[in-house]
């Protein structure tokens, strides 16, 4: 049998889930922890989703807003009747809204999920990288002298 050492811990969940902080059923979707960079030519999007399967998780892009929707479910458990001991992972619905700039190429994102992070490549567009502008030689005007 698992000990729990946190004799509070039930109680600080419970009060959290009432009030609608961790993202449980029923509570409104908790935030994904994330980080971003700039690397080179493209922005470098991660984020925490330890323990969900790639399966349950869904990028969408609409007008320039990515939305990341990920769901924890629970440890699928044998045919028998299971008595959970400790839960302390949250599970439930987890989401996440980036706004990109008209400077991204959101047709060409790309995502990799490895060891419970989920990475996205966004590339800049080619109309917001920086580029120089040639300038032209300016001609002198001729004017025709009426004889």
């Amino acid at each position: 049998m698992l000990m729990r050492t946190d004799p509070f811990r039930d109680i600080d969940r419970f009060a959290n889930r009432i009030l609608g902080a961790t993202g449980g059923t029923w509570s409104r979707p908790a935030s994904i922890p994330m980080d971003a960079y700039r690397d080179g030519e493209q922005f470098v999007v991660c984020f925490d989703l330890p323990g969900v399967s790639p399966d349950a998780i869904d990028l969408d892009i609409e007008r320039n807003v990515l939305t990341v929707r990920a769901e924890r479910r629970p440890v699928a458990a044998s045919d028998k009747e299971v008595e959970m001991q400790v839960a302390e992972r949250p599970l439930g619905v987890f989401s996440r809204q980036l706004f990109l700039g008209d400077a991204t190429d959101t047709d060409n994102i790309r995502a990799d999920y490895d060891a419970g992070v989920l990475t996205l490549r966004i590339p800049i567009a080619e109309r917001a990288k920086p580029r120089k502008i040639e300038i032209a030689q300016a001609q002198p005007e001729r004017r025709e002298i009426d004889a």
